[in-house]
């Protein structure tokens, strides 16, 4: 039993050096610190991450999605200072630790060279958004409205509002179009009219019609201009600009709305047609 108690346990201190009050006590006082220093980490953090992210609430000019991660990083900091502080107070070497995660970090990012490369293409999207939290977009062929973009991905609700995941590697690498960049858009249409219509009634019927809906803008100026001489019709070019958040509501009314006046003011509007001319087996012979 002496034996037992003359053993070397921990830092060069035995057994029996371990079952005195003084050890136990100072063993008690680190651990009431650890916890301490953890709550106030804990604290810290959050109070820190819920300021930074409502800096970028208050201020319109600044992008929410930036700041959320810019919230997250503080987080993540402070903990990590946190977890430093709360080893020291057990004596353990820090310098030490850091090291071995530094090696472990480098093995860990060779077996998931994906995952980092999400994070990557995350960090590069959230720095230079080409696209931000409410925005209408295509990405790679799919279109949706972006809901959020963290580390590792991108999340989009689609026009059917079905919740697509796209991993930011695929997103950061591929097309993007924004179509929420710009207020205005400009809609385009074909009309085609029959040949033996009256060109000049048919442009005016067409480009009134479009011109009385409040949502046409004037500046920049509507075009309509002749674009094509096809096989049974004669093919009318129009584009008007419109806000972008009424594009396509603007577009589909339109194409009814500009049909119903040229019926109702006597255009022809074709449409191909095909002449089957049946021939007589006898007569063939």
């Amino acid at each position: 039993m002496e034996n037992m108690l003359q053993t070397e346990i921990w830092q060069g201190k035995t057994l029996a050096d371990l079952l005195t009050l003084d050890f136990l006590a100072g063993i008690a006082g680190s651990v009431l610190a650890a916890i301490g220093i953890l709550l106030l980490g804990w604290f810290i953090s959050a109070w820190l991450q819920q300021r930074v992210r409502a800096l970028g609430r208050a201020h319109a000019h600044l992008d929410d999605m930036l700041f959320d991660f810019l919230s997250s990083i503080v987080r993540y900091v402070v903990l990590g200072f946190t977890a430093l502080f709360v080893l020291n107070t057990f004596g353990v070497q820090t310098t030490s630790i850091i090291a071995v995660i530094g090696a472990a970090g480098l093995a860990v990012g060779l077996a998931l060279q994906g995952t980092l490369s999400n994070i990557a293409a995350g960090v590069m999207l959230i720095l230079f958004r080409p696209i931000r939290t409410g925005d209408f977009v295509d990405v790679g062929g799919t279109m949706g409205t972006v809901v959020t973009v963290n580390l590792n991905f991108t999340e989009l609700a689609d026009i059917s509002n079905v919740q697509v995941i796209i991993p930011n590697s695929q997103v950061w690498g591929n097309v993007i179009t924004n179509y929420s960049t710009n207020d205005t858009r400009r809609a385009e249409w074909t009309f085609g009219v029959g040949y033996g219509v009256h060109l000049a009634d048919a442009e005016r019927i067409i480009i009134d019609t479009i011109m009385r809906d409040p949502r046409s803008k004037a500046e920049p100026a509507p075009f309509i201009q002749v674009n094509n001489l096809g096989a049974s019709s004669v093919d009318f070019l129009v584009r008007v600009w419109v806000d972008a958040s009424e594009y396509f509501a603007y577009q589909a009314d339109m194409k009814r709305a500009v049909k119903e006046a040229l019926d109702a003011g006597g255009i022809d509007i074709p449409f191909p047609t095909r002449t089957i001319v049946s021939v007589d087996a006898d007569a063939s012979d």
